[in-house]
């Protein structure tokens, strides 16, 4: 699946949650064009028509692009009569029958990547309510898209190089990568988010043997730190566990590694497949 493509299957999810949150009948959204200044609206929700499928928002203009410019959240109570957008959208969102709208913008690390969108086919004020709601719902979109850019990078850095290259520090990066994305995992409150993410963590280890060893996430979590070589504390501290946790935890992954010290531990979960 393609990142457009990834990023549409985020958008559309968006969407469902945005119209329970507000209780806003009709929800669409995009993401940007690739290399240019506008969002292309990709999913429809509620709509009766297929009239705001596909336009180009261009930003600066009508309400989203208003949102984009500013990269904040913009609403009017009726659209056509509003002074504060241009109306060069005034055509498909007629021929749609929506009045009040809000635009929602879709941010990750400081660059506007989509918007969300939500109306009313009646003029009234959309409210503070809707407007947080549609905000939290644009959070965890913009949460997903940044664990779906580091996974995709990871493994970008992971797949093979020619014979001959030296990849032994960008396979020291993958390896670090990897711990901190399994120690960011437990924070997500997501469940299906939260399971993409180490199911990708997955993916930059070798295949698991039959009848191999299995480790608990937690301990996984730990071995993952103490082979980038962090102490006890330090791993505690990543993990935002107590020193002794840590400890319990790396006795018990050793024990079922078979093996005696920090590093036979490391090794054996590595011909394991348990870490990259």
């Amino acid at each position: 699946m393609t990142a457009d493509a990834v990023g549409a299957v985020e958008i559309g999810g968006a969407l469902a949650r945005l119209r329970r949150a507000t209780g806003l009948p009709v929800a669409f959204g995009g993401l940007m064009e690739s290399g240019r200044p506008r969002i292309r609206i990709s999913e429809l929700s509620g709509t009766n028509t297929a009239a705001l499928r596909s336009l180009a928002v261009t930003s600066g203009s009508g309400l989203g692009g208003k949102a984009v410019a500013l990269a904040r959240p913009c609403a009017v109570t009726d659209y056509s009569s509003s002074r504060q957008i241009s109306h060069e959208y005034d055509v498909p969102v007629a021929a749609e029958g929506i009045r009040s709208v809000l635009a929602v913008p879709v941010v990750v690390r400081r660059r506007v990547r989509g918007v969300l969108y939500g109306a009313l086919r009646s003029a009234q004020p959309l409210g503070d309510r809707a407007l947080g709601a549609a905000m939290a719902v644009a959070r965890d979109v913009e949460q997903a898209l940044v664990v779906r850019d580091e996974a995709r990078g990871l493994l970008v850095a992971a797949r093979p190089e020619p014979a001959g290259t030296g990849r032994g520090a960008a396979w020291e990066q993958v390896r670090e990568a990897h711990a901190a994305l399994r120690a960011l995992a437990p924070r997500i409150a997501d469940p299906g988010l939260r399971a993409e993410l180490l199911a990708a963590c997955g993916l930059l280890t070798a295949p698991p043997r039959a009848g191999g060893v299995t480790l608990a996430p937690r301990e996984l979590d730990v071995l993952s730190w103490v082979a980038e070589g962090a102490g006890n504390a330090a791993v505690a501290e990543r993990l935002g566990l107590r020193p002794e946790t840590v400890k319990g935890y790396l006795r018990s992954a050793m024990r079922k590694l078979g093996a005696h010290t920090r590093g036979e531990a490391v090794t054996a979960a590595r011909r394991a497949g348990l870490l990259p």
